[in-house]
């Protein structure tokens, strides 16, 4: 069944990012334009929910339905808490004492541990202080801190991740663009101890566009942002089985597609930012969060 996509918000900037339900309203980030913005389906107002996000990029709910969000520009570059009374908490800007590069994206795994990726993209690389652009998993401690680890040393341009429902793989979109560099989906055994083993390449868009984007369904299959419009297929969505086989392509109508999100109260409607723009899509397929679950 081909999926039809709805234009519900937009345009904005020329990049908007991080979908995520909150059981009510689909929160993005317009990134350039450093702010959050919330879109409700029952009356398809798009309003400004927060400003002064430091180009904040990924956005995801935790299990007690609190925002966290990655800034990855201005004065940010950083892993945040968004609290309910308007302060910002950070969880983490640095790693053994030198700026984090942009964080881009993040999962939690069921033991409350949060991923990210921390790639540089575009003509920022010539204020870097890391020598490498990597996954990290942030751990919590007692007392509310975090404890911040280093988990892949192969990655070059990390992307979207996320953590297969038995906990068992680290998935990871490593989207390298130029000649020569990667384009894969990548799957990382996840060891007792939080660290990580070889991985295993489920798919290889080299030489087009890879995978910016992706979330979960309840089958535990990976619904992916990819391609663009100068070669390939195009701009699309794309269902992988587990295994990385390709179980359904769902053509885009805008370039780009950045990220992707099950909505709506029974998280059967997929939200695709793309070109500044947020679309939506009724589906056969259910959406798995970490908050809230499906009613």
């Amino acid at each position: 069944m081909s999926w039809h996509f709805e234009q519900v918000a937009g345009p904005f900037s020329y990049i908007t990012e991080g979908p995520a339900w909150d059981g009510e309203a689909l929160f993005f980030t317009d990134i350039p334009n450093s702010r959050i913005l919330r879109y409700d389906p029952r009356t398809r107002d798009c309003a400004v929910w927060r400003t002064g996000t430091n180009e904040a990029n990924g956005l995801l709910f935790d299990r007690e339905g609190r925002l966290y969000g990655c800034e990855g520009g201005g004065e940010g570059r950083r892993i945040v808490r968004y609290n309910a009374d308007g302060s910002t908490a950070v969880l983490a800007d640095r790693f053994e004492g030198k700026r984090l590069n942009s964080p881009n994206d993040l999962a939690f795994d069921a033991k409350g541990r949060l991923w990210f990726t921390d790639p540089r993209y575009g003509d920022r690389e010539d204020d870097l202080e890391l020598d490498h652009q990597s996954v990290f998993r942030l751990d919590p401690e007692p007392g509310g801190s975090w404890q911040l680890h280093r988990t892949t040393t192969d990655t070059t341009k990390p992307n979207g991740l996320l953590i297969s429902p038995n906990q068992q793989w680290l998935y990871v979109a490593q989207s390298h663009y130029g000649e020569g560099n990667k384009r894969e989906l990548r799957a990382y055994p996840i060891a007792a101890d939080g660290s990580v083993g070889e991985y295993l390449v489920l798919h290889n868009f080299y030489p087009h566009r890879g995978i910016d984007g992706m979330c979960l369904d309840t089958g535990g299959n990976l619904v992916a942002t990819a391609g663009w419009q100068q070669s390939g297929s195009g701009p699309m969505i794309y269902v992988f089985a587990p295994n990385g086989r390709v179980l359904e392509t769902h053509p885009v109508p805008l370039d780009r597609p950045t990220n992707c999100t099950f909505g709506d109260p029974d998280l059967k409607t997929l939200y695709v930012t793309a070109s500044g723009y947020l679309f939506r899509a009724r589906t056969e397929r259910q959406g798995l969060l970490v908050y809230p679950p499906a009613r």
